[in-house]
């Protein structure tokens, strides 16, 4: 099985695409993880990458393209299949994914706007050693110190209310063409998480079921 996972800031798709790899047996490639990877290898991918980033500039989408191609052409992509998380994320995207690969299905992960404001307002990440907490469902040890490293746990600027809330809309704003583009391309599994509380293998639990009734898996 080829998918593509989509969800808003914080609906927790990274998580979920993590679990699924580990069940399913399927390769996660998650674009942002590859870039980061090739950057802290400095590869002659990764240095073109951090020109850009460095000039703030985002990394132009061949660049994404070409790394994902040569990614996806390893054999454990072409015996397992993969889940594809943060990637496509234009419409341009999209039809270049089609040149190189078949995608089988589209896990579209519906979370209201409220639920992701609880959930990341809550989140404490540790300033050391980039550890997440949250403190109201995955608290540490001793409140404001990591259990891991005893680093200090911070709240992201990002992760408060009012930036949260722009976050999700940019988002929808952006990803609606891509996802419009898609829905008459390829068949769709939506997933419903309306509950900040919902456990991630909850979740997994559902997607899966759902993608065995589609006869996905």
């Amino acid at each position: 099985m080829n998918a593509i996972i989509f969800g808003p800031p914080g609906s927790g798709k990274g998580t979920y695409a993590s679990i699924l790899q580990e069940r399913l047996g399927i390769v996660k490639i998650s674009t942002g993880d590859m870039v980061r990877e090739e950057i802290k290898k400095s590869t002659e991918l990764g240095m073109k990458m951090k020109g850009y980033y460095d000039r703030g500039e985002l990394v132009p989408d061949e660049i994404i393209i070409e790394m994902l191609k040569k990614r996806i052409s390893q054999p454990d992509c072409k015996e397992k299949g993969f889940i594809l998380d943060g990637y496509p994320r234009t419409v341009n995207q999209a039809k270049a994914l089609e040149d190189f690969t078949k995608i089988d299905v589209v896990i579209n992960l519906k979370v209201p706007d409220w639920v992701i404001v609880e959930r990341l307002s809550t989140r404490r990440i540790c300033k050391k050693c980039g550890a997440i907490y949250n403190v109201k469902y995955l608290k540490p040890k001793v409140e404001g110190i990591c259990d891991k490293c005893g680093g200090e746990l911070i709240q992201r600027e990002d992760d408060k209310p009012e930036v949260i809330k722009e976050r999700i809309r940019v988002y929808y704003e952006k990803i609606k063409p891509t996802l419009d583009y898609l829905l008459t391309k390829i068949p769709f599994v939506e997933v419903t998480c309306d509950s900040p509380e919902i456990p991630p293998e909850v979740m997994v639990d559902k997607i899966v079921k759902k993608l065995k009734e589609k006869k996905f898996i």
